[in-house]
């Protein structure tokens, strides 16, 4: 351990403490009992208005018990009490990942990580070296690419992607599957793309695209719900399977899921859309006391499905730990901006021939919004172009007033990236939570005035501040694995919106610190319905801590990114500790 970091278990260690808070121990070391868990000697930043700052508190029972200072917090040491010297670092309530996918974070980290590739060779030469070290029929996977991000192409290509013969010459017999950063797109080689039975005469698929040139021949591109003719190709080759083998790699996902979390400084996660299989396998996990992040989880299934199990599926504090909670439906009204899914009121700029995709019919966006009232679960809708978050504005507006019984619902817009301004007051006069990514803004920006210009740009694209001033409560994530789940990157692009050319997208709608702290926090709990016992460091509230090495809230920008995660401390409970 390095001396930077003192933790003391017992009173006769703390003689390298200040002589305050040595004599505060003086008084109480003859005592059996006292907290679980002190934090002293820091910087410790609530998000509480009555007490916005501390130097010290504790824990007992798995929930904060005081908050003071360091001779207040002295006294509720006793001999067992662990006491950590915070050493003047900085602690804050744990972060809450207010929208990301769980089992998908856990599967980039079992396959193939391409969101550092900046060529398309890189990514066919990685699928060769896997293809060496697989046994023939296996499929490989990867995610993370980004053509927008590659250098300039040496080969033919269509929209901008090039043909997939490449990738099938790296793995004649093995099937490859390589998703996109965003999920809204994704390769297939020769080999899945016959495995699916996708011939020149496969339409598209109602809101899905299958990319081919002006012959009709596939490129190996599938775009929004096209995705699902080679994931139905995958299902199959998971039936001959043995269950014990799928469940063990699905546990493995969430197991994966959970250490990248609590390395990053993340106590809660709310997962925007698992199937019912897999919140079985959360809830045995919750049952048994093994999950180590608290899950919030919204229902990612079929409509028929859900009008079936859904109601018995809302689940409060399963096993009565705060470790899991579903109580949200997830549904797509349209695609991503990379991919040109995004349903827009406008044609795409550089493509006018097309407006982007509606994924989900509007009808059946409508009956799960009435699915939703009726077994009192949040709506939670993915909308990313402006005419996505106008139609899902008005769908939300019609259900409501056929409802005026029902208030105080908090239904999300999840991403709620390009709006018209004509809507942007819509979403605090409907009551609607913006569940947004600020680091999709800075990662995005490079490229988002080549899609839909300069001035639409301007005026509609991540527009925080806005909405903030619009009276909007927005909660803060990464969309991960479309984004590192790292919670210090998005606070950074919160707070600067510099991209990693050094330009700023858009500086004047930036977030002050405080106001992205809080949407990460306190904010992020209140999406969730769970206030009164996560996102700030109040007395009865989950001990659920992030120590960080830095001071966030005042180092120079340039530093954030720097920061580390120096303690995760889940339930009062240490679940993370860098060496």
């Amino acid at each position: 351990m390095k001396k930077s970091m003192r933790v003391c278990s017992h009173p006769l260690k703390l003689f390298l403490m200040s002589t305050v808070l040595w004599i505060g121990l003086s008084g109480c070391a003859d005592q059996p009992t006292g907290a679980d868990l002190v934090l002293t000697n820091g910087k410790i930043i609530t998000v509480d208005e009555t007490l916005p700052e501390a130097a010290a508190l504790a824990v007992r029972d798995g929930r904060i018990s005081a908050v003071g200072s360091v001779e207040e917090i002295a006294a509720s040491i006793g001999q067992n009490t662990r006491v950590i010297d915070l050493q003047g670092r900085l602690a804050i309530p744990g972060f809450i990942e207010s929208h990301a996918h769980a089992r998908k974070l856990g599967m980039l980290k079992m396959s193939l990580d391409l969101s550092h590739i900046r060529s398309w060779e890189e990514m066919v030469a990685l699928v060769r070296e896997a293809a060496a070290n697989q046994p023939p029929g296996s499929w490989i996977f990867g995610r993370g690419w980004h053509q927008e991000k590659w250098e300039d192409l040496d080969v033919p290509t269509v929209q901008g992607f090039p043909y997939h013969h490449d990738l099938s010459a790296a793995a004649p017999d093995h099937p490859v599957w390589l998703r996109s950063a965003n999920g809204h797109a994704a390769y297939a080689n020769a080999r899945a793309m016959e495995l699916a039975g996708v011939i020149r005469e496969t339409p598209d698929p109602p809101g899905g695209v299958i990319v081919r040139d002006a012959q009709g021949e596939a490129v190996g591109v599938f775009l929004e719900n096209a995705e699902d003719l080679i994931s139905a190709a995958k299902a199959t080759f998971d039936r001959d399977r043995s269950p014990e083998a799928v469940k063990a790699e699905e546990l493995r996902m969430i197991r994966e899921a959970e250490d990248e979390c609590l390395r990053k400084g993340i106590t809660s996660f709310q997962d925007a859309g698992s199937t019912f299989e897999t919140i079985d396998l959360f809830k045995e996990l919750a049952d048994s006391g093994a999950l180590r992040v608290r899950f919030w989880i919204m229902i990612g299934d079929s409509l028929e499905r859900i009008r079936q199990r859904g109601k018995e599926y809302r689940m409060i504090n399963v096993g009565g730990n705060h470790f899991l909670t579903v109580r949200a439906i997830k549904q797509y009204i349209d695609g991503a901006l990379g991919s040109r899914g995004a349903w827009l009121l406008a044609p795409y700029s550089d493509q006018p021939h097309t407006s982007g995709l509606n994924t989900v019919p509007l009808e059946e966006l409508r009956a799960t919004a009435e699915l939703a009232m009726d077994y009192q679960l949040q709506l939670c809708v993915h909308a990313i172009g402006d005419r996505g978050n106008r139609e899902m504005l008005d769908i939300y507006a019609e259900v409501f007033r056929a409802h005026p019984e029902q208030s105080g619902l908090r239904w999300r817009i999840e991403h709620a990236q390009h709006l018209d301004p004509a809507d942007i007051p819509r979403f605090a006069e409907l009551d609607l939570i913006a569940s947004m990514q600020g680091v999709h803004c800075t990662s995005d920006g490079p490229w988002v005035p080549k899609r839909i210009g300069d001035a639409r740009a301007e005026a509609g694209a991540y527009v925080w501040r806005k909405l903030l001033e619009n009276g909007v409560v927005i909660a803060n994530g990464t969309d991960a694995p479309v984004e590192d789940v790292d919670p210090l990157a998005n606070f950074y692009s919160s707070v600067t919106r510099r991209m990693s050319d050094g330009r700023q997208f858009y500086p004047g709608q930036v977030m002050t610190r405080e106001e992205a702290l809080r949407t990460y926090t306190v904010n992020a709990a209140y999406a969730a319905f769970e206030e009164d016992i996560k996102g700030s460091l109040t007395p009865g509230k989950l001990a659920d801590i992030t120590v960080l090495s830095r001071d966030i809230m005042s180092v120079p920008p340039e530093e954030i990114p720097g920061t580390e995660v120096v303690y995760t401390i889940v339930g009062g409970k240490v679940a993370y500790q860098k060496e």
